[in-house]
């Protein structure tokens, strides 16, 4: 034992003291994080303390219930464990867990998908459980590839420990096909009959350019796939859930091992409980923990943590749950669904570091399943309050923006003593990482009877902001019609205005596919008809039919698939665009406009329709991250977005930006010019998410006219003006963003 990793432990144990005794505090990271500094090597050091083993729980969804789980289980066995229960999974929380420790015989341990580079190295775990991969962080995690190649790295790295997988995911059933590790997959035999998302992350074959197909599809891209164009498909699944039944009650299955069946069961009803139980039930088996210590854990499992924590405030039953990502947001969405009875839904998104500064996946999630539910409120908090109520504005669903989960319910028993809301309504409150320890506490404190808590003594609004009208009512335009269903058939015999979203199976990153639904909605709002083409993969379109065409960005591999499909149409694109076509590209799709883009470290040919290129970075590994703020002659308010790009874009003399960057923060297209974008004809190009246009209304209208040219000159339909609609909402997410960035 060196002098270092003596004194790492004395440090550790000291700031362990001060913050449980002297601070009240959780000892979490801080112990960690200060020990490591006395000992970098300090994980290495600690390989040692479990003498049995350790098991280290990796994922983007489930891993504190199922690491936590997982802990339980091995306690009530008799083995004495290491864990890190309040999620603190990056490497200081990982370090503080086990230092913390006496006499561990099992390290049951939740590791941050990126930080298991770092951790399984040094920790040689007995095995990684290997639950999913979402889309997750993309400004601190980048694209899921980056994430599958260091997890597989990892575990090359720690070539004995064995890793339990999730089958049923084709990104982790690539990341086992790329290890020497010995595998063994879980996953579910049947389907549970599940609406499907709109996003998913996984189109293409993790191993050529086919499309996967599905037998059946559970939800993201979890199911039973399979590739027709080479051999990659759904692994032999060892540990497999078989006749799944999930109802209010919870989820039942039956739990087949390599030499027996057991029932399992979970009270949460959920459909990712039922993959989170498969996953613990394959990982006891593994280790040799029965299958009835399991179930006595998850039927008493009650974590107190906010993950699916239930409470009774007020006679009101409430609900609180973690989401992060499009994915988890989704399954929150189902578990209210069910609930057909009147209910009160709070959402609260934060974008502090831990939770990615950047949230234009909120537009990937479906909160049109919220649209047309009765007796529903429902309430936009967390620092990115203004965004979240764009986006469910564009759902079908008014609401209004809170301070936190007591102005929401002060607000609900104001609509309750008013007679618009029945006084047995639920609760739902649903938060992203950082915003879910505020609604922790203040339920804690309702629950507990403090009511003063329930009464916010901050403004009514999070920055002052008037509020939108009653919750939950359809939006109205400034004619006063009724918003319609952004899916819903156009007015028959009406001539509508064609918008051509292409390949959205493949450029669908970064919630930009919302561009399409604003500009869809703006135009119903108004009661033009409009009709959007989703030309997906191997199909084509006639342009000259199109009235406005959009172009999103997508993952390395997509985007290098879609360019291949868009350069067999790049003559009649760049005939469409000389025509005065309206045209919206983001990040990849503008790239994809130049003479050349950047597909990784390559340079690829582009369309060639605008006089422009995209090069690598230079002397420069670093993308250009963050936040953006713009000025624009297409609008007087400065545009606001967010930029994820690793390319530098160089227009040609005479090529006019979009917009020149302002105030503190924004890149632009390269280090050097300050400018933004592209604008050509009636095209713009922008690395701008968000998306784009939900927070800069003008920019969508400006579009939308040019489209409507279009319409009138290819049918003779006569001009319609574009009357004023209420843009209070995107307007006040606009001023919130320019008030920070300026």
């Amino acid at each position: 034992m060196s002098v270092r990793f003596t004194l790492a432990k004395a440090v550790g144990g000291v700031t362990t003291w001060g913050l449980k005794h002297v601070a009240h505090r959780p000892a979490a990271s801080l112990p960690g994080k200060m020990a490591l500094k006395v000992d970098p090597s300090l994980l290495r050091d600690l390989r040692g303390r479990c003498t049995e083993g350790m098991l280290i729980t990796v994922g983007t969804n489930g891993k504190t219930s199922t690491n936590n789980i997982l802990a339980d289980a091995f306690e009530a066995a008799g083995c004495t464990v290491a864990c890190n229960r309040t999620g603190a999974n990056l490497v200081a929380g990982v370090s503080s867990a086990l230092l913390q420790a006496k006499h561990p015989q099992w390290g049951i341990i939740e590791c941050d998908e990126l930080s298991l580079a770092r951790v399984l190295p040094s920790l040689q775990a007995t095995y990684v459980l290997l639950l999913n991969l979402f889309r997750d962080q993309l400004d601190r995690c980048g694209e899921i590839d980056r994430i599958q190649e260091s997890i597989a790295g990892a575990l090359t790295a720690s070539p004995d420990t064995v890793l339990i997988y999730n089958g049923d995911d084709p990104l982790c059933a690539a990341i086992a096909a790329a290890v020497q590790n010995h595998s063994v997959a879980f996953g579910l035999a049947e389907s549970m009959g599940l609406a499907q998302n709109t996003v998913t992350d996984a189109q293409m074959c993790q191993q050529c350019d086919g499309m996967v197909q599905y037998r059946f599809r559970q939800y993201g891209q979890l199911g039973d796939y399979y590739c027709e164009q080479c051999d990659f498909a759904r692994p032999s699944l060892a540990y497999v859930g078989r006749s799944i039944a999930l109802n209010a009650d919870g989820v039942t299955m039956e739990a087949c091992g390599p030499t027996a069946c057991e029932p399992l069961h979970t009270p949460q009803a959920t459909p990712y409980a039922a993959y989170n139980l498969i996953a613990a039930y394959a990982a006891c088996r593994e280790a040799g923990i029965p299958t009835p210590v399991l179930q006595r854990v998850v039927d008493d499992f009650d974590p107190q943590n906010g993950r699916l924590q239930h409470y009774a405030i007020g006679g009101h039953k409430v609900l609180l749950n973690l989401a992060k990502n499009p994915t988890g947001f989704n399954q929150n969405l189902k578990i209210v669904e069910v609930d057909e009875g009147p209910k009160m839904v709070a959402f609260f998104v934060n974008d502090n570091a831990v939770d990615g500064r950047d949230i234009s996946w909120i537009w990937d999630i479906d909160f049109e399943e919220l649209a047309g539910q009765l007796n529903t409120v429902v309430f936009a908090g967390g620092t990115r309050a203004h965004d979240v109520a764009v986006r469910l504005k564009y759902a079908g669903i008014n609401a209004e923006v809170v301070d936190g989960i007591g102005d929401a319910f002060a607000r609900m028993d104001g609509l309750i003593a008013e007679g618009r809301l029945p006084v047995e309504a639920a609760v739902y409150a649903i938060a992203n990482y950082t915003a879910l320890p505020p609604v922790h506490s203040a339920l804690n404190a309702m629950a507990a009877g403090d009511a003063a808590s329930r009464v916010s003594a901050a403004p009514a609004h999070a920055d002052g902001a008037a509020a939108s009208s009653s919750p939950c009512r359809p939006e109205r335009s400034a004619e006063g019609a009724e918003s319609k269903d952004p899916a819903s058939a156009s007015t028959p015999g009406e001539t509508p205005v064609v918008i051509a979203h292409m390949l959205p199976d493949l450029l669908n990153l970064y919630g930009d596919g919302g561009n399409v639904r604003i500009l869809e909605q703006r135009l119903r709002w108004r009661g033009i008809p409009v009709e959007v083409r989703r030309v997906s993969y191997g199909e084509s379109v006639d342009f000259s039919e199109v009235d406005l065409v959009f172009m999103g960005g997508g993952p390395d591999r997509e985007q290098k698939l879609a360019s291949e499909q868009l350069l067999g149409m790049a003559a009649d694109l760049a005939a469409y665009v000389e025509a005065d076509g309206p045209l919206l590209a983001i990040c990849g799709g503008y790239q994809i406009l130049g003479r050349q883009w950047l597909w990784g470290d390559e340079l690829v040919p582009g369309l060639g329709i605008i006089g422009m290129e995209t090069r690598r970075p230079g002397t420069s590994a670093n993308r250009l991250i963050g936040n953006l703020m713009l000025e624009t002659p297409l609008t007087e308010r400065p545009v606001i977005g967010y930029e994820n790009h690793a390319g530098r874009t160089y227009l040609d003399e005479g090529v006019q930006p979009f917009g020149r960057i302002v105030g503190k923060a924004g890149f632009g297209n390269n280090d050097d010019d300050g400018v933004e974008g592209v604008r050509y004809r009636n095209v713009v190009g922008t690395y701008s998410h968000g998306p784009l246009l939900s927070k800069n209304p003008a920019v969508a209208d400006w579009l939308l006219a040019h489209a409507l040219e279009r319409r009138t000159a290819r049918t003779g339909v006569p001009l319609p003006s574009l009357a004023p609609l209420d843009d209070a909402a995107e307007l006040a997410a606009n001023e919130a963003m320019v008030r920070r960035l300026a």
